[in-house]
């Protein structure tokens, strides 16, 4: 009649089918036994187990409102009156805020964090323990030491769990404009509205944070007004997509074509229009032509390896599936999962694993063509005069490589590595102006296929504006 508990199970999947057929087959069970299972989301969960179990999710709540309110319904009153300092109150208030913030700028994915971090309720826990000791220890006539708060704030309660350097940067300017003798002051907010109440009871605080506006604007948080639409935009694309996903996968039984039929003439489509296999021995030819072992050559060669391990990826997956819908082989997973996935033009799991993004699998489809395009006319043309930087699959390596490249050129000037840095010029030119490389003196290269978002460019005067009219 006891309770079992089994915690991080996303860690031991095998053992859970055992778990599953120990349960099931067992004949006689205490009517008081239950079986606790804690877990990350995980996509080879047994889908068994996980529909004969009562599921219960914890997710941090949606707005500062919610936030904050969750953060105090666990605060007591001798919580609150722990310290007779009065920095106490506001500090604690402003950790729950700074918490609420890092959680809620999750949502917005990369314009909220580069890396989507798991902070929890421990972070909050910890900061507010932290700030209680340090407070408890003060000497009242020098006052609160704030580079020692911003820097366990910025650094070691959050910033422990933070490993981009953008990211860590974002989070010690919440500490420094958030954390200062400033907050004590009638005008300080962390934005308009949004200020420290002066309460004396958790309900003081409890009716301050109703009044507070349920959908918050992400001029809160420091972010553009269009991080909204952004995030907006994304949640209902997943939405939809979800929604697709599980509509019914039948066969059509009525006088429409069948989804069978639909993806077999796709596949016919796209295996007609797929570039053939590169030969490596005439690519290893080539490239001994135009120098083997120069950096950007190599480049190539790794970039051609990785477009080749594409097109035979997609040639199988095409050549099967026709096979599997003839009835010629068994439809496997992976095969039901491109055709669902083609029917609804989207990407088939399998192909996007080793490729890019892209929205829809016309445009995937497009780009592998043009990407493909650029490599065999390099290969064939020799070195391009310009390159269509975001056409590779890792273009980090290529700018790396140009460094190399330039810094060997320029050996007998004494350049070295470690010490070159890479310089960015817009030029005034249009793809078809560019007639040769960059002139011997400057080095370098040309590319082209950035693009901007939340602004424009200025050509006349090279430099950003507003994407968008001021209204």
């Amino acid at each position: 009649g006891g309770w079992l508990l089994l915690q991080n199970c996303h860690l031991g999947l095998e053992f859970l089918s055992e778990l599953m057929d120990t349960i099931t087959t067992t004949e006689s069970v205490s009517e008081g036994f239950r079986t606790w299972i804690t877990t990350e989301a995980h996509p080879d969960f047994p889908i068994n187990l996980l529909q004969s179990s009562i599921k219960f999710t914890n997710e941090p709540p949606q707005g500062v409102k919610a936030g904050l309110k969750r953060t105090y319904s666990a605060v007591t009153q001798d919580h609150l009156e722990v310290s007779n300092m009065p920095q106490w109150k506001p500090l604690l208030y402003a950790v729950a805020f700074l918490h609420t913030t890092v959680q809620e700028r999750r949502k917005f994915g990369p314009l909220g964090w580069n890396i989507p971090y798991e902070f929890n309720h421990a972070d909050f826990t910890a900061s507010v323990q932290f700030v209680q000791n340090h407070l408890d220890d003060m000497d009242i006539k020098r006052g609160v030491n704030w580079s020692c708060v911003r820097y366990m704030l910025g650094e070691v309660q959050y910033g422990g769990r933070v490993t981009d350097d953008l990211d860590k940067a974002l989070l010690n300017t919440y500490a420094r404009v958030w954390f200062g003798e400033h907050m004590f002051s009638e005008n300080f907010c962390f934005y308009k509205d949004y200020v420290i109440p002066k309460g004396k009871t958790v309900e003081d605080y409890l009716q301050y944070i109703e009044q507070l506006p349920v959908i918050d604007t992400p001029e809160v948080f420091g972010l553009h007004p269009n991080a909204d639409i952004t995030y907006q935009t994304n949640l209902a694309n997943e939405t939809l997509s979800t929604i697709v996903s599980i509509q019914p996968k039948d066969s059509s039984t009525g006088g429409g074509e069948t989804r069978e039929a639909v993806v077999q003439r796709l596949a016919d489509e796209m295996l007609e229009k797929l570039p053939p296999d590169y030969n490596p021995h005439e690519v290893k030819a080539q490239l001994q032509k135009m120098g083997a072992f120069q950096p950007i050559n190599i480049f190539l060669h790794q970039e051609i390896d990785r477009m080749q391990h594409v097109i035979s990826r997609v040639r199988t997956t095409l050549t099967d599936l026709k096979l599997a819908i003839d009835g010629t082989i068994i439809m496997s997973e992976e095969l039901q999962d491109a055709l669902d996935n083609m029917y609804d033009a989207r990407i088939p799991k399998l192909w996007f694993r080793i490729s890019w993004e892209s929205t829809t699998l016309g445009f995937w489809f497009t780009e592998l063509l043009e990407r493909n395009q650029q490599f065999s006319s390099w290969l064939q043309d020799g070195r391009p005069n310009q390159f269509w930087m975001t056409g590779f699959f890792n273009p980090q390596g290529f700018l790396t490589a140009m460094r190399q490249e330039t810094t060997r050129m320029n050996l007998a000037k004494g350049w070295a590595l470690d010490s070159v840095v890479l310089q960015n010029e817009v030029t005034k030119m249009m793809k078809e102006d560019v007639a040769g490389p960059p002139p011997a003196d400057i080095g370098g290269v040309y590319i082209h296929g950035l693009f901007l978002e939340g602004a424009g460019w200025d050509r006349k005067n090279s430099k950003l504006v507003e994407s968008a009219p001021k209204v």
